[in-house]
């Protein structure tokens, strides 16, 4: 396709929120307007062509300089998004009551048919990116641009989100060493991340925690406890320690705050609290949780963050005008290039056991259970 075919593109955010989605928008808008196109904001996810009543405006928003005015440096997302309601497995209740999944690509295809969209612009992690390639299979001009604090998709050095989240997670790993220190305590941090450990690892040697626990790397307890009881030796009477969400322990399963429901994803959450009561059981120490939680989500993103986000957007409309279509913008420093959809969608990029990063953390003397 040509880019003198693209007239009305739409713009969608899916998944969890992130800092720089308002960026990415802007970015796209302020591009795309540039060319001379509309520019439409499609409202929490697909939920907005779905469910078009919910919203006063509709579910479907056009979005003018106005709309993006003073968003770069906002956090969130100003056309919302959802992590549940997946559009090729989205629940449906029979008349027996029981729920089913649907797939509804085709009500999406028609509709982008009905307003005389040309192309969508989806913003998300790999369930969203994975939603744009089907679209894209289906017949869709679709560009992906890889959004996650979790830093999990593959295709790119790194997604937007991932330094706020780390920077702000460094942050309160800081405060909590004179806390812990004072009380001669060990602090367990649970932050997010789902099946992988970068917000862990990142954050956790940035703040020179004491053992950083992950979900790539298998988790001896016992291992922690000696790492507790050396410092003990040694007079230093508190430890930090920085456990990733999606962490199994002793070969045991994840901890899940909620089972998956028909069209979402299960919901992890609980390891911070059990890690602690088990170096509680074991050590004596007084030993408290933290959980990070949404807070790493959430506020202002960070100048790389925002940059990024800035030129992924920007070379998604670029991708668009060149005629791109079933591909994902990614960053490949120093430049932003072009990935195809199909190698992104469904894979995860874990913490490699063999990185430098980790690495770095064993020869600091960090414990990492194993």
């Amino acid at each position: 396709m040509s880019s003198n075919r693209i007239r009305r593109i739409a713009i969608s955010t899916g998944g969890g929120d992130a800092p720089g989605l308002n960026a990415v928008i802007r970015s796209v808008v302020l591009s795309a307007l540039g060319l001379g196109w509309e520019c439409f904001g499609i409202r929490d996810g697909f939920n907005g062509i779905f469910f078009p009543q919910r919203y006063p405006q509709g579910g479907l928003i056009r979005l003018e300089r106005e709309n993006v005015r003073g968003i770069g440096n906002v956090g969130g997302t100003i056309l919302g998004t959802t992590n549940s309601g997946n559009p090729l497995r989205f629940p449906a209740t029979m008349p027996d009551g029981s729920v089913v999944e649907q797939d509804r690509r085709a009500d999406i295809l028609n509709f982008f048919s009905h307003h005389q969209l040309d192309a969508l612009i989806t913003i998300g992690g790999d369930g969203t990116l994975t939603i744009g390639n089907a679209l894209h299979e289906s017949g869709l001009v679709v560009i992906g641009v890889p959004k996650t604090i979790d830093n999990d998709l593959d295709k790119t050095n790194t997604t937007f989100g991932f330094d706020t989240a780390v920077s702000f997670a460094t942050e309160c790993i800081d405060r909590l060493h004179s806390t812990a220190q004072s009380h001669h305590r060990v602090i367990v941090v649970e932050v997010m991340g789902r099946y992988a450990g970068w917000i862990a690892l990142h954050s956790g040697i940035a703040a020179d925690a004491h053992c950083i626990l992950i979900p790539e790397i298998q988790v001896d307890l016992e291992r922690v406890v000696e790492k507790i009881n050396e410092r003990e030796a040694y007079g230093r009477l508190y430890s930090i320690v920085v456990v990733a969400e999606g962490t199994a322990i002793n070969g045991k399963g994840r901890s899940l705050a909620a089972e998956a429901e028909a069209g979402g994803v299960e919901r992890l959450g609980g390891i911070g609290a059990r890690v602690a009561q088990m170096l509680h059981d074991r050590t004596g120490k007084d030993t408290r949780t933290v959980v990070l939680g949404h807070l790493l989500r959430g506020g202002t993103p960070t100048a790389f963050d925002r940059l990024a986000a800035t030129r992924f957007g920007t070379a998604a409309v670029r991708a668009l005008a060149a005629g791109k279509s079933g591909v994902m913008v990614a960053l490949a420093f120093p430049n932003v290039n072009y990935v195809p959809l199909d190698q992104v969608a469904g894979r995860m990029k874990l913490v490699p056991l063999d990185g430098d990063t980790l690495q770095a953390g064993r020869d600091m003397g960090i414990c990492f259970g194993d």
